[in-house]
């Protein structure tokens, strides 16, 4: 890539701030090289004197290494540690990273903390209430506007504005909404994931859908050819898991709900929108085009080889999981699309921007230092390297043209995705009210509850949990 003159004239000014910046860097090497220096005159000696006196040589080597010592710890002072807690996998495969990083910056020292994911959120909280919270870390980008509202994150639209790596442009339009909060942006998207359609291309070719439904209408007729073609076997066309929240979430965002009104003040479940797509999620079910009981379905990868399910929305882990579970004789039988659309106007159909971004914490000390890090696990080259270690989606769109990327046929239906993503409601209680979907849905699929009363009882649970968001926001308004 050839840099623009003022892109270039605009790093060799940075180049230039960032040599004063070194200024007191650079007297305390000078000293360190100083004691270095005396250290090594004073081992000569020490060997000079090895034939005269022993006692003489092991009293210059104390005096040796108690000058190593100091000198050591001299360097060691000198540099600027930073503390970065990463999430599960990518907590231990970011450190491969980071003596690169640390070469290029030699100013720099990373502490990688890896945090179970399922102890995370917790720990973060603990973390902000014994204010010890690390300098940077990895952030599911749902959590953002909980710890936004902590006040906890470092806004970092001024950081963005002097970057001569990052910008907005580089990124997936969903994925970058779920870093903004009233229009402010708080963290920078590290790896990107969303859900796409897997299925049977063999028995939805049969069908009469080689590449996969491109519309609701399109998913409904394979659904019921395909439960035709089984016939007395066994099976389903589709495989919805009812203890997922995804599913339902993602029809509504199709259908043009935005789940919450007013200002994220109010449940919508009751909304036409969403209503309409609750609707259609509960004919799959209805109609037996998908088991209510996950139960049914004791192997998910066995269950695709046999026929026994034809359809699956995931998202990019199983892309290997389905390269290594499936039986080799299947292995051109599978293949990936982007969701059906709620009509034929055009492109897919929404699914969920997902992923986790890299955030800085306001308590940090260090944060030149931090955002040098968020610079270098931004560059497409390294996001790369990441995708190689953990197989998590790079969020850069440059890193797509890799041949690693552009030559896998199950990766097309992601990339195809991500350019029609949809952030959920930016509000602290989202995982809360996500829940709160899934078990509603569920209540629908199983028919426990009419599709009225499962909305009904939805959309009064969820203003009770915003109840306190609306006491805030009028109590703001006021003031």
């Amino acid at each position: 890539m050839k840099w623009p003159a003022s892109k270039i004239d605009e790093r060799k000014a940075m180049s230039e701030k960032r040599k004063n910046k070194q200024q007191p860097e650079v007297s305390k090497n000078r000293n360190a090289l100083y004691i270095m220096h005396i250290s090594l005159h004073t081992l000569r000696s020490a060997l000079n004197s090895l034939r005269s006196s022993p006692l003489a040589l092991r009293s210059s080597l104390y005096v040796f290494i108690a000058l190593t010592s100091i000198t050591c710890q001299s360097q060691n002072n000198a540099k600027t540690q930073i503390t970065f807690w990463a999430m599960g996998a990518e907590g231990e495969h970011v450190q491969k990273l980071m003596p690169e990083f640390e070469r290029l910056h030699s100013e720099v020292r990373v502490k990688v903390q890896m945090i179970p994911w399922v102890a995370a959120h917790e720990k973060l909280l603990t973390a902000y209430a014994g204010r010890s919270l690390p300098d940077i870390c990895q952030l599911g980008n749902t959590w953002i506007p909980e710890f936004t509202l902590l006040n906890s994150l470092e806004p970092l639209d001024a950081w963005l504005e002097k970057s001569a790596e990052i910008n907005k442009e580089s990124y997936f339009d969903g994925i970058w909404q779920t870093n903004l909060i009233e229009a402010q942006l708080f963290g920078i998207p590290w790896y990107v994931d969303t859900r796409v359609l897997f299925y049977r291309k063999d028995v939805l070719a049969q069908a009469g859908f080689p590449e996969g439904p491109k519309t609701w209408s399109d998913w409904v007729s394979a659904s019921q050819r395909i439960k035709k073609q089984l016939g007395d076997q066994k099976g389903y066309p589709n495989f919805l898991p009812i203890n997922e929240y995804m599913p339902p979430i993602v029809l509504g965002m199709q259908a043009g709900s935005t789940l919450l009104r007013d200002g994220n003040r109010y449940g919508d479940f009751r909304g036409k929108e969403f209503a309409r797509a609750f609707t259609f999620y509960m004919s799959f079910f209805k109609n037996k085009l998908a088991p209510v009981g996950i139960t049914e379905i004791t192997n998910l990868y066995q269950g695709f080889a046999d026929g026994y399910l034809s359809m699956y929305i995931s998202g990019p882990w199983n892309v290997g999981e389905f390269s290594r579970r499936l039986p080799e004789n299947m292995q051109d039988k599978w293949m990936t699309a982007p969701l059906p659309s709620p009509d034929s106007s055009g492109g897919p159909g929404a699914s969920l921007a997902g992923g986790s971004s890299l955030v800085m914490f306001r308590s940090s000390k260090n944060k030149e230092a931090v955002w040098k890090l968020i610079e270098y696990l931004s560059e497409p080259a390294v996001q790369m390297q990441f995708y190689h270690f953990t197989g998590d989606l790079p969020a850069r769109k440059e890193a797509w043209q890799d041949s690693s990327l552009t030559h896998d046929i199950y990766i097309h239906a992601f990339f195809e995705q991500l350019n029609h993503v949809k952030p959920t409601p930016p509000v602290p209680e989202w995982e809360q009210i996500s829940l709160k979907i899934q078990q509603y849905a569920e209540a629908g699929a199983r028919q426990s509850m009419s599709i009225d009363e499962a909305l009904a009882g939805l959309d009064r649970e969820v203003d009770l949990m915003l109840e306190k968001r609306r006491w805030m926001l009028e109590r703001r308004a006021n003031e």
